[in-house]
């Protein structure tokens, strides 16, 4: 089914607000508070060995976390750390090489990378010299692909056109970019001071070097931010004309993150006023050509993501939406995330821990988790929904030899109210998501969550919508 948002005959702002409920992002299932410390390092090198024998094996797909920052940003809900000591971002990526170097024997050597990423704190922190040693170590360790999806998150904040000579070096081919607001106010308000004349400049060289595709992130819901305001900085963002557009709803949790106390609740838009830029920004984003491929991203029609959507050969990862499915996820710095058919495994949280397991020659593990064959099940419903807007029940039943209604049969009950609502279909064969069903495809996921009941009072989703 086509999922462009123009085939809306309008949006429903107050259908919208019903079902703005905390809920996962389902960037994995199990999702990431189910993982346990039960799970370890010993249970992670398992899992390399038998996932490294003999046999046809997936791809590969490597994820570098830069933790780094130069100033903080109020609303950030990543794990990263502001430093100025050069020192001490040159010695991480010494060690992020030395746990490359660590597990490089263990992965068969003939596995081909399709997938490299780089996220943070800011990969871009790196001084152009670092970010070649990295990314020239890592393709000395590993084979590459010629057609690799190779994206890195930059910060155009004190960054230099060799930063991004030193990416394209090394291989990126993709860049994302977090713009967040061009509202000087709300800049202000947040800590994040980017002149849209800078991120124009750095996105100029970008385009001059020859990167495939480039990604603005947008934040709403920050403070002081009104559908007029930030229709500005649509209306801007929109002139640059990027191939993949994000629009995150900020998620105000200073109970987890104590630096977000920092942005004063009462400056924050109020729920509706949220929902009203949501609205808006769909409203122009479809206006300007770019299909909603899911959840909070947008893309040209003819870019990668929406033709891989189109194809039915989305996917989704601890990376968001790609283009590669099935890739075996190999995590490399603190909290980093590995992830195999039947695993997660997410490195240790601070540099002392991080540092002394790989001192001793061991890999850092801090918590993981094993998947049961309910879980795969679950996992497979719950992205095949992510990415496709609609499941195939005779398609699930032969892959995995059930009865879908009988296996389910709690689904249903859970869905009525979204089935009364006109946003889901359910039939003999197929689950289907409708119109604006679309938009709360998370609370249509939901539903086949088996954790979820346990978590819901633990307040540690962000909303829906």
């Amino acid at each position: 089914m086509s999922t462009a948002i123009h085939q809306f005959d309008g949006i429903d702002t107050a259908l919208l607000q019903k079902y703005s409920r905390p809920g996962p992002r389902y960037t994995s299932y199990p999702t990431a508070p189910v993982f346990t410390a039960d799970f370890g390092a010993d249970d992670y090198l398992g899992e390399i060995r038998a996932t490294n024998d003999e046999g046809a094996l997936p791809p590969l797909s490597l994820y570098h976390h830069i933790p780094f920052c130069d100033t903080l940003c109020y609303f950030c809900g990543c794990n990263m750390m502001v430093t100025r000591d050069r020192a001490k971002i040159n010695s991480y990526v010494q060690y992020v090489k030395k746990e490359m170097e660590l597990l490089r024997p263990l992965i068969r050597e003939d596995r081909i990378v399709t997938q490299l990423a780089w996220g943070g704190g800011t990969p871009t922190y790196l001084h152009p010299e670092e970010i070649r040693d990295l990314a020239l170590r890592t393709r000395e360790l590993f084979p590459f692909a010629d057609d690799v999806e190779a994206g890195v998150e930059i910060d155009p904040r004190d960054m230099t056109r060799d930063h991004l000579v030193a990416l394209k070096e090394g291989g990126f081919n993709r860049v994302s970019m977090g713009v967040q607001d061009f509202n000087p106010r709300v800049q202000q308000a947040v800590n994040r001071i980017q002149p849209e004349d800078m991120t124009r400049e750095v996105l100029d060289w970008a385009r001059e070097l020859g990167f495939m595709s480039i990604n603005l992130d947008l934040i709403y819901g920050l403070p002081f931010q009104t559908v007029e305001t930030f229709q500005e900085t649509l209306e801007r963002i929109i002139a640059i004309d990027p191939d993949r557009i994000a629009v995150f709803n900020y998620a105000h949790v200073p109970w987890m993150k104590k630096h977000m106390s920092l942005i004063r609740a009462e400056d924050l838009p109020t729920p509706e006023e949220k929902l009203r830029i949501t609205v808006r920004t769909i409203e122009m984003l479809n206006a300007a050509g770019y299909v909603y491929v899911g959840m909070d991203h947008f893309a040209k029609p003819d870019n990668e993501l929406a033709v891989a959507q189109r194809n039915g050969t989305l996917y989704r990862n601890f990376q968001g939406y790609t283009t590669h499915a099935g890739a075996d996820l190999y995590g490399f710095g603190i909290t980093s995330i590995g992830q195999f058919a039947r695993m997660y495994a997410q490195n240790a949280k601070t540099l002392p821990e991080y540092y002394a397991a790989l001192d001793a020659g061991r890999v850092s593990t801090h918590v993981g988790y094993r998947l049961s064959d309910d879980d795969v099940l679950r996992r497979d419903v719950i992205m095949t929904l992510m990415c496709d807007f609609a499941l195939d029940k005779r398609a699930v039943e032969k892959t995995y030899g059930i009865v879908f209604d009988e296996y389910f049969a709690d689904v249903p009950e859970r869905l009525q109210e979204l089935v009364d609502d006109g946003l889901v279909t359910i039939t003999p064969d197929a689950i289907t998501v409708n119109g604006m069903g679309i938009l709360v495809i998370r609370n249509v996921a939901m539903a086949f969550d088996a954790y979820l009941p346990a978590q819901r009072e633990k307040q540690i989703f962000s909303r829906t919508v």
